[in-house]
């Protein structure tokens, strides 16, 4: 790997970020400024001071290990802890007696009525064949915080608030910021797909970090607005939806970028490249993987770490 291969270097965690001769893609169909190459400056002169490398993108699980336990479960949650991971989102339905459970479904009955064997019939055959997850039940958001709160390595939790029946956004910022309390969890960061839980929770407190999503409105075939939501901090953005200028605005008005969700390598390079904050992915390992090898490659052709 050249010195050009490895021009940026991400200090906080030692890694540096591996640009290819040609730009990263991730073979999905990307707005063409994503295309574009970017010009990659000319090695500093003798005794001139590079600038500060930005620090290196979370590892955010997606549901935990959702690549080998059952997305959203205890296991999935300790197999991301396991590994270390920077970061964890745990998606948040709120049952219909008001519990709010880690479960992506947005239509809950009574948690108690909701057993993972429930669940299972409609995941893939490899969760069925590899993972025994027919005995284990939903858990409760509470209970996945207090787990996750024991960690040493995690630095930020996202809360994937869903909407959905039978209250919809009645009084659920409420119950969210009840669970935010409880668990003293000091490092959540709260984004829903509906802006209006968003608007809630800085009402309810300023201190909170919110975030948004920006993907593509399918009703009109456009992209989300870029920077909304007053006091807003982060921004889930989908991921073939990045690109340079992009992370320009949203960094220009004080939005960090989370991209999601980044399952494949491909799409890992890329989001490295674009140096987004953290990346969202149900195979952390793999993204792990990825940074350590850069890294590794970086330092044998000689690019000293600090």
């Amino acid at each position: 790997m050249s010195l050009r291969r490895c021009h940026l270097l991400l200090a906080g965690g030692g890694i540096c970020a591996w640009l290819p001769e040609d730009r990263p893609t991730s073979g999905r169909s990307v707005a063409p400024d994503a295309r574009e190459e970017l010009r990659v400056d000319p090695e500093p002169a003798a005794g001139v001071r590079p600038v500060a490398p930005p620090a290196p993108p979370l590892v955010c699980a997606h549901g935990g290990d959702s690549t080998n336990a059952f997305p959203n479960s205890m296991d999935a949650f300790r197999m991301a802890l396991d590994a270390r991971v920077d970061c964890v989102e745990v998606d948040v339905s709120r049952s219909s007696d008001g519990t709010l459970l880690a479960l992506h479904d947005r239509k809950c009955g009574n948690p108690k009525d909701i057993p993972f064997s429930s669940k299972i019939k409609a995941v893939t055959t490899r969760f069925q064949l590899s993972k025994t997850v027919r005995n284990q039940e939903v858990p409760k958001v509470e209970d996945a915080l207090e787990l996750i709160s024991q960690s040493q390595s995690v630095r930020q939790v996202i809360l994937d608030v869903k909407v959905g029946p039978p209250s919809f956004e009645k009084g659920l910022a409420e119950d969210v910021m009840s669970i935010i309390r409880r668990t003293n969890c000091k490092n959540c960061v709260i984004w829903a797909k509906s802006d209006d839980i968003g608007r809630d929770l800085i009402k309810l407190c300023k201190d909170v970090m919110v975030g948004y999503i920006v993907m593509m409105d399918w009703s009109t075939g456009r992209r989300m607005e870029l920077v909304r939501i007053e006091g807003a901090k982060v921004a889930g953005v989908y991921h073939p939806l990045i690109h340079e200028k992009l992370m320009k605005v949203m960094h220009r008005n004080d939005r960090k970028v989370y991209a999601w969700t980044v399952d494949d390598s491909d799409s890992m390079k890329r989001m490295l490249y674009e140096q987004v904050d953290a990346i969202v992915t149900s195979n952390p390992s793999l993204l792990q993987e990825l940074m350590q090898e850069i890294r590794t490659e970086c330092m044998e052709d000689g690019f000293a770490l600090p």
